[in-house]
């Protein structure tokens, strides 16, 4: 009897830790992933719309991600796995800003392929454990085997080296987060934490230059740093600050917008205003 109960306990520990060995020798086909670890730095454009010929046009143009933004937009996960179907075989990976760290947004985005998981307005660490447990498979996390079309897209080893790949990226927005961005940092399973410049100064109050604010980006960065994070910003910081290496670029609007800009020439209405103004109120600002 006693054998038996020990050849059971000897099998369940060894499918256990199947995913785990096989995980130390897995294929990277995250291209974002490879990039980052040789010290390069990665940019993204901005897809709001569920238009696959504009993804594809984004994800084929020279981007090493796509942001695909589900936070502020009416993108819904049928648009948006077929965004990714329609483009498979794009150089750009597909990374996915989630409205919230929850179990069924994490499990769709996954699910259709996603490898990169934005999570905004992260004010707490309990915040992204539970991000990282949602996108993470046993015994990582508790992310569920299910229908999906990640095997399509990543290759039939996706199972044994999906925790590898998927990355997380958290995204801090407030006073509040800014003050436990060291605990948010440390949290392992989080890849990237990126500092939203917008945000950050709507929620303080403060603007880029003012004293207040630059303590704050000072600190995310500071404290991501030392716990061997990469740290991500918006693309006009990519020449004007150093320590950044993910940074999520212009929108399809606003390139379209430059686009227009360029071949009508002396039309643009942005002319001779600077970076941030509108020519118009209420109107999106000038790139």
């Amino acid at each position: 009897m006693k054998k038996v109960i020990f050849t059971l306990l000897s099998l369940f520990t060894l499918v256990w830790l199947l995913p785990v060995q096989a995980a130390e020798d897995a294929r990277i086909f995250n291209t974002v992933k490879i990039k980052l670890a040789e010290g390069r730095q990665v940019i993204g454009g901005t897809v709001s719309t569920p238009d696959p010929d504009i993804y594809c046009a984004m994800a084929n143009s020279g981007y090493d991600f796509i942001w695909i933004e589900m936070q502020h937009s009416h993108l819904g996960y049928t648009d948006v796995a077929r965004m990714i179907w329609a483009c498979r075989g794009a150089t750009a990976m597909p990374f996915i800003r989630v409205p919230n760290a929850t179990e069924g947004d994490i499990q769709k985005a996954t699910d259709i392929g996603a490898v990169g998981i934005i999570v905004p307005m992260v004010d707490t660490a309990e915040k992204m454990e539970n991000a990282v447990r949602f996108a993470k498979y046993p015994p990582q996390g508790r992310r569920s085997q299910g229908g999906g079309q990640y095997s399509a897209l990543w290759g039939r080893d996706y199972r044994q080296i999906a925790n590898d790949n998927v990355m997380i990226i958290a995204m801090i927005e407030t006073p509040e987060g800014v003050a436990v961005a060291d605990e948010i940092a440390a949290v392992e399973g989080v890849d990237i934490v990126f500092i939203a410049s917008s945000d950050l100064g709507s929620f303080s109050g403060r603007r880029q230059g003012d004293p207040v604010y630059e303590a704050l980006v000072d600190r995310i960065r500071e404290e991501t740093t030392n716990a061997g994070k990469y740290v991500g910003a918006p693309s006009a910081w990519m020449t004007s600050r150093e320590g950044y290496h993910f940074f999520q670029g212009p929108g399809t609007a606003s390139l379209i917008r430059t686009g227009v800009r360029v071949s009508l020439e002396e039309a643009d209405p942005c002319r001779f205003l600077p970076s941030g103004a509108t020519p118009v109120a209420g109107e999106d600002a000038c790139p």
